[in-house]
């Protein structure tokens, strides 16, 4: 049996690259392939083989669904190569759909100011991705974190409106306006789970009052998180402003990671 779909799993993983293992469950009559026989499937390639045809096709389709809609449950599947696949063996197989989906959490760090640039570098060492978006090309270090990617843009508010589902939003620009439209545009948008708002207490008395005038309820107003941080960890340093930020989020994907998994248990129960 071809030993190498082993090795080939190993090194997607270790380049944080989605894949299916589809591996052939059980047989009956004839078929291309025997028990065991198993194929890699990317969302560009596929490596290895289960017998080709109408069947490995069907197989690879099913495969990339999953990668796309970010499904990593297992999935058996039956296929009856004459009725339904039209290929002449004519026997029946049991497929088995493993996907490897690595879930990070994605950080939006709005501002490159000396908080954004103290935080970053840790947020590159959690198991997140960063987009951090500035308007100010020249504040950007020139290395950065795998995990970060650096967006320039003139209006960064508009950035907005092509983040991911689920984002982690943190606000700290230079410019206390443009904060304020950018949590607009964040709450308007119900893409985030968390809107983080560095500043005083006093930056978000005047903000939440600004916002109930612009007819924003308080169900909405209550979505962000102002001041932004660990409220046990006190300190006005960049890097202990940083550190307090970074904390509250470790917490946050800590805790979403134990609800999914009392959700899997309680599905297997």
């Amino acid at each position: 049996m071809d030993k190498r779909w082993s090795k080939l799993l190993d090194q997607h993983i270790e380049r944080n690259e989605n894949c299916v293992l589809v591996t052939i469950l059980s047989t009956k009559g004839s078929t291309p392939r025997a028990i065991g026989s198993k194929m890699l499937v990317t969302k560009e390639a596929s490596q290895l083989s289960i017998g080709g045809g109408h069947l490995e096709y069907e197989a690879i389709d099913i495969a990339r669904n999953k990668l796309a809609s970010g499904d990593d449950k297992p999935l058996i599947k039956g296929f009856s190569l004459g009725a339904s696949l039209g290929q002449c063996c004519g026997g029946h197989v049991e497929l088995l759909f493993e996907a490897f989906i690595e879930h990070k959490q994605c950080v939006l760090v709005f501002g490159a100011g000396h908080v954004a640039n103290a935080l970053v570098p840790i947020l590159g060492q959690l198991p997140c991705q960063v987009k951090w978006i500035d308007n100010r090309n020249e504040l950007f270090p020139k290395t950065v974190p795998e995990n970060t990617q650096c967006i320039s843009a003139i209006d960064i508010e508009t950035q907005v409106q092509a983040i991911p589902n689920n984002s982690y939003a943190l606000v700290m620009t230079h410019d206390h306006q443009l904060d304020q439209r950018i949590c607009e545009q964040l709450i308007l948008s119900q893409q985030c789970n968390f809107i983080g708002l560095i500043g005083s207490q006093t930056k978000w008395k005047k903000f939440k009052l600004r916002l109930t005038r612009k007819a924003f309820s308080e169900q909405q107003i209550a979505k962000i998180c102002c001041p932004v941080g660990e409220s046990s960890l006190q300190g006005k340093l960049p890097m202990e402003v940083a550190i307090s930020i970074s904390a509250q989020f470790i917490k946050y994907y800590q805790a979403q990671s134990s609800c999914n998994l009392s959700l899997v248990s309680s599905e297997h129960q």
